[in-house]
């Protein structure tokens, strides 16, 4: 676990020099404008030097705010979401998770509210306040549609352990029989590997959860257009509002970490987690070629690498949404995580349930 997370804290923040620059860039283009143009070449230093401006700051504390707990709050921020990162399975052979991994995922990101009522309340400001309950109505909200999502999953595996589920989606379960479709009577895919094994495509169901899955995760990650806690437009910043220099970078190191956390739960569950895409068509192995041999260091390469690439591929999709999507009102928030995405995901639970029951 600790190795784990030693490899993750550089990577992370790497990852999020690169997404801060990947988004503007992005949002630029979106919008007919260059971006960032000026530090480096096409602006690709402009990061790196907010990043070092960042480290240079005034440490600034409010004379009213609770020094202490002030100070405190970007870290319980964070904590929590790194240690999410510890029982991810990176490859086939590289995991240090445990039985119950997912539910240990659950339970400590859920922690990260608390660090976000702690920075609200200890910056002894309105606005930050504000900031902090509608984030808690928001993260409680949509916690629920997200765990009933993940369920579903858990359902069809019958397991909690991440990496079993990913060995699930992949041509290197000799155990499981998995026909096509989950459905009796059609070819095994278990030898043929690639997209078909994977949870969204044997069990098409589950596409609709994980549905519900991602539109739950840019809640949790106050991502637009759910980023009512910090809206800039009526709050300044949201419960951040009094934070500045380092402090503020490391909360929105947590906020690009969400994004990633999500990102690679969503892929692990849902799309193959380290699998490969390629199925073995006849007598051509894509599967095989590109999965590597077990106790050699090209299954490493591959597994890090495809999961890599499918995780980048849906933090690409949220960066599209936010600039896609305007922000919505906070009633409308609330009532599209009970009204809609809860029943809907109860539904999609019942579904699982006596689709397994119909398999067994």
């Amino acid at each position: 676990m600790f190795t784990t997370l030693l490899f993750v804290l550089p990577f992370l923040v790497f990852y999020t020099i690169v997404v801060v620059y990947a988004e503007r860039k992005i949002s630029a283009f979106m919008q007919d404008r260059l971006g960032p143009m000026e530090v480096g070449y096409y602006g690709i230093l402009q990061t790196v030097a907010d990043l070092l401006k960042l480290l240079q700051k005034e440490d600034l504390v409010p004379a009213t705010a609770n020094r202490f707990l002030f100070k405190a709050a970007p870290l319980f921020i964070f904590v929590p979401i790194f240690l999410g990162f510890s029982v991810l399975p990176l490859s086939a052979e590289w995991s240090f998770g445990f039985s119950s991994a997912l539910f240990f995922l659950l339970a400590v990101i859920s922690l990260d509210v608390i660090g976000i009522i702690i920075a609200g309340w200890a910056s002894n400001n309105k606005y930050s306040m504000l900031g902090t309950m509608r984030s808690v109505a928001q993260i409680i909200s949509y916690e629920v549609p997200l765990s009933i999502s993940v369920l579903c999953v858990c359902v069809l595996a019958q397991s909690l352990d991440l990496q079993e589920i990913s060995y699930q989606q992949g041509i290197l379960n000799e155990e499981t029989v998995i026909p096509l479709f989950g459905i009796k009577g059609l070819p095994d895919v278990s030898t043929m590997g690639g997209f078909l094994t994977w949870n969204v495509f044997r069990m098409p169901v589950l596409f609709f959860a994980w549905i519900v899955f991602f539109i739950a995760s840019l809640a949790e990650s106050n991502r637009a257009p759910f980023d009512l806690p910090e809206a800039e437009s009526e709050l300044v910043a949201g419960y951040q509002t009094e934070y500045s220099g380092f402090r503020w970078a490391v909360i929105m190191l947590a906020e690009y970490g969400m994004m990633l956390l999500v990102s690679f739960v969503g892929v692990i569950l849902f799309w193959g987690s380290w699998n490969t895409p390629l199925p073995n068509l006849g007598s051509i192995p894509f599967a095989a070629w590109t999965t590597g041999q077990p106790g050699t260091i090209s299954i490493q390469v591959w597994g890090i690498f495809w999961l890599v690439f499918k995780t980048f591929t849906l933090v690409a999709v949220q960066i599209w949404i936010r600039w896609t999507y305007p922000r919505i009102r906070i009633d409308q928030l609330t009532s599209l995580s009970w009204k809609f995405l809860t029943p809907i995901g109860f539904i999609l639970l019942l579904v699982c349930a006596l689709w397994k029951l119909w398999l067994l």
